[in-house]
């Protein structure tokens, strides 16, 4: 008997190769079974001198040479109808389940005919070598976002089901590196060698793997961690409109974490890659890249590339805090995550809502937020603190998108435009700025100094506003706004100067004690860092004593007033 050859798409089990021999009414022996991936999906039966071709490229090619002899007067939905029916399904093999058409390819959107087991997130091979997600299951076709290969996909290329969804590499191996929203180097470092992979998407952890967030994160700045406390798995939102310091405020807090043993994942969406280039340089210069990964999705990016990335750099910090670190991750921003997320359901032609944002927008981003916590012992106690970045116009924190957020996070650090171009930086409006947390994320110490300096400083601007117009004003009210002006000059700092808890505490101490009553307001910087030198090298163990305790002792507390007692003396 001839040799009968059988090639399909991919192997068939034995119970399938079986059934063929048993229809074939042949003998095992004499039947060879291969596979060509390059069939898409179905048979070819061959006994040397006759083929049967049951496979999807055949009827593809038949459909295609029955549309090129046929002159059509009809709407093109008509015409797709057609060419559907010539599809006929194989016994031997499931053609139209194994693979689809792609009807359109529209800024990185694709839809695809057929498809019918595809799964919302499921990544497709598009054409042998790119791949794409899957976001819709319509009726009709499946919606789908490009994650490689966007300008060379066309409609009429073939897309399969993997089965599979988004992964990405992770681990240490990433720290000190710059890559794209997948997980590619674009620093120009070398290939990343690392066999680690997570999925993009993965479900938060659960309420009873989580624990009460008392940690604290100090990110540097006296204004935060005095008045906006951060502990470590905590979410806190950073607002207001552009040009206001909100990257500046999370890079310093990114500096601050060296040598804490806190890791650090920065990811850029939507931003100018010279934007991009200038934090990577600062983070080199101070050191921070060594634990810090950067995620950048440039502004020249695609839609699908800039909403996949804030996921991408989640999965690479939860590896780390699920194996019991500390991470802090930096989402800026969120705003242009949106805005990708509405570029690409617009093109999937889903219904618009509120500022044209689909109504799923809120669920994007508390699915993203969620994943970071404080876990519990039992599973490792690492945490993931997010500071996600969201911009505002005209200081209106009632827009769509930022009360989504608002709704989402643990508080928010509110910075003001008026108070940027005053000269107040970080431009934390205290009034509007809340951590929900509290003094749970400050030690002793810290908490003693803070705990009336939100409201002097909240008197100070309410009363500044109301006797900015001029007119006399009484004795009270002239020391609360000469007290606020100096508690304002005191908690100005440059940027890229993160403050250690100790010094912090130290300078909050020395000012609100009234150490520099009868100093002029532009004199208080000045006086404040000749007080901290001579507390550093006359009184070295008030600081030890801080670090060691964590609260301000009886003795350390007499140190400090006497030191101001002997300078206001010398005033």
């Amino acid at each position: 008997m001839a040799e009968i050859i059988v090639t399909s798409a991919k192997p068939l089990d034995e119970k399938k190769r079986k059934r063929i021999i048993e229809q074939l009414r042949a003998d095992a022996s004499s039947v060879t079974f291969l596979v060509d991936e390059s069939l898409i999906g179905g048979i070819i039966i061959s006994d040397g001198t006759k083929v049967l071709d049951g496979s999807v490229r055949g009827k593809l090619r038949e459909a295609s040479a029955a549309a090129k002899a046929r002159v059509y007067d009809k709407p093109l939905e008509h015409i797709l109808d057609e060419l559907k029916s010539e599809f006929v399904s194989f016994e031997g093999g499931n053609a139209c389940i194994e693979a689809g058409l792609i009807r359109s390819v529209t800024d990185g959107v694709i839809f695809v005919d057929g498809l019918p087991d595809a799964k919302v997130g499921e990544l497709l091979l598009v054409d042998k070598k790119y791949f794409a997600m899957v976001m819709n299951l319509n009726e009709e076709a499946v919606g789908a976002i490009l994650l490689t290969g966007l300008t060379e996909v066309r409609a009429g290329d073939t897309a399969q089901c993997t089965d599979r969804i988004v992964t990405v590499p992770v681990g240490e191996n990433l720290l000190g590196r710059v890559v794209d929203s997948l997980g590619v180097p674009v620093d120009g470092l070398g290939e990343l060698v690392t066999d680690t992979f997570r999925r993009a998407e993965s479900p938060a952890p659960s309420i009873l793997d989580r624990t009460k967030v008392s940690e604290p994160l100090y990110t540097g700045s006296k204004t935060v961690d005095a008045i906006v406390p951060i502990g470590k798995g905590q979410r806190e939102l950073v607002i207001g409109d552009r040009q206001t310091g909100k990257t500046s405020i999370c890079i310093d807090a990114i500096l601050n974490q060296k040598g804490k043993d806190v890791y650090c994942v920065y990811v850029a969406i939507g931003q100018k890659s010279s934007t991009i280039s200038d934090v990577v340089k600062k983070l080199r210069d101070y050191g921070a890249m060594a634990y810090t990964t950067v995620v950048a999705a440039t502004a020249s990016d695609s839609a699908p590339l800039q909403y996949i990335a804030p996921y991408t750099a989640t999965a690479m910090a939860e590896e780390l805090m699920y194996k019991g670190k500390d991470v802090l991750i930096v989402y800026d921003d969120l705003s242009k995550h949106a805005v990708a997320y509405r570029t690409i359901s617009l093109l999937l032609r889903r219904p618009a809502g509120r500022e044209a944002y689909p109504g799923d927008v809120f669920y994007i981003h508390s699915r993203l937020l969620e994943r970071s916590a404080k876990l519990s012992k039992k599973m490792g106690g690492g945490s993931l603190t997010a500071l996600p970045i969201i911009e505002t116009l005209g200081s209106d924190i009632s827009q769509y998108i930022p009360t989504n957020v608002i709704s989402i996070t643990d508080g928010q650090l509110f910075l003001e435009a008026e108070l940027f171009h005053a000269g107040v930086r970080p431009a934390v409006n205290v009034g509007l700025s809340v951590s929900r947390v509290g003094g749970s994320a400050q030690i002793p110490a810290m908490r003693e100094v803070a705990k009336g300096l939100k409201l002097d400083l909240a008197r100070y601007r309410e009363m500044a506003i109301f006797t900015q117009f001029g007119g006399d004003v009484d004795d009270d009210t002239k020391a609360v706004l000469d007290k606020g002006a100096k508690l304002t000059e005191m908690l100005i700092q440059p940027q890229g100067k993160p403050y250690s808890p100790e010094e912090e505490i130290l300078e909050i101490y020395i000012t609100s004690h009234g150490a520099f009553a009868g100093v002029p307001v532009k004199e208080v910087r000045k006086e404040l860092d000749r007080l901290m030198l001579e507390v550093r090298t006359s009184h070295p163990e008030v600081v030890s004593a801080i670090t060691a305790e964590g609260k301000l002792s009886a003795e350390t507390k007499a140190i400090l007033d006497a030191m101001i007692e002997a300078y206001k003396d010398k005033q």
